[in-house]
């Protein structure tokens, strides 16, 4: 299962409660495709299945529930999501080390 960073947690706190959406949960995932062969995908979701593996992040009243589906969590053990806003990079970022390589983008993987 991915984890997130405190930073994450925290801005992904931020964009639910922008949202009024406090009953979601993030949902990470991996698909086929992209430059590299595989993408990552980030929503938020309120329809949890049975078999998604779940995880909170962050501290009391600024946690997130973080949920990812079976096939997804395999190719994300290890994975970490962290969030970046400075003048070289700005935004999500998962650092995974199943990733043999990845693309410029950073947003594919094989």
């Amino acid at each position: 299962m991915i984890t997130l960073t405190d930073t994450a947690a925290s801005k992904v706190r931020d964009l639910l409660d922008s949202e009024g959406a406090d009953e979601l949960a993030l949902r990470v995932a991996v698909r086929p495709g992209g430059c590299s062969g595989f993408s990552y995908e980030m929503f938020f979701d309120g329809d949890i299945a049975s078999d998604d593996e779940q995880a909170t992040f962050g501290h009391d009243l600024r946690e997130v529930k973080v949920v990812v589906d079976p096939a997804s969590a395999q190719l994300l053990v290890g994975a970490t999501l962290d969030y970046k806003d400075g003048l070289d990079q700005s935004g999500f970022a998962i650092t995974n080390p199943n990733a043999s390589r990845t693309c410029g983008c950073g947003q594919s993987f094989s």
